[in-house]
């Protein structure tokens, strides 16, 4: 940390406190060439993870938009809300595992429709019939024919 004012890089931290929030730590540092003292402050860098829509805008990553979408694919079926929550825990950590903090909404939605693939195929079809907005019936059923074809 350079010194305020005598411009020295070394310095020794007297004391450190943290915010009663916890999101701050607070440190009394004293100068090693000039002795005088000074505070730093330490905050964790928080950028948001954004979502790049089709139209090519950005908004900010929001969970519960996820949530409230999965719920909806499974609306009336035997799907645990803890298994909701667990999909988009892993939608979460594949975010935050991207050197990038920026992801499409197209690699989201591929991702969400494998995990409700293996938890329920009705609300997968659900979910990718909104998502992949068929164009005609002839999408649909192709689509319905695969998940039909694939062998568990």
């Amino acid at each position: 940390m350079k010194c305020p004012y005598c411009s020295h890089l070394g310095d020794k931290v007297v004391d450190s406190r943290e915010s009663k929030e916890g999101d701050v730590i607070r440190r009394r540092r004293e100068c090693l060439e000039c002795g005088k003292r000074f505070t730093s402050y330490e905050r964790i860098d928080e950028i948001p993870y954004m979502v790049v829509k089709k139209d090519g805008t950005r908004e900010r990553f929001d969970r519960q938009k996820l949530i409230t979408g999965l719920l909806k694919a499974c609306e009336k079926r035997p799907v645990k809300v803890s298994d909701l929550e667990a999909v988009a825990d892993r939608v979460e950590a594949t975010l935050q595992e991207r050197p990038e903090k920026e992801i499409a909404t197209a690699d989201i939605g591929a991702f969400v429709m494998e995990e409700l693939k293996k938890l329920d195929k009705v609300a997968y079809v659900r979910f990718a019939s909104v998502y992949r907005h068929f164009r005609d019936l002839g999408e649909f059923m192709s689509e319905l024919k695969d998940l039909l074809n694939v062998k568990e």
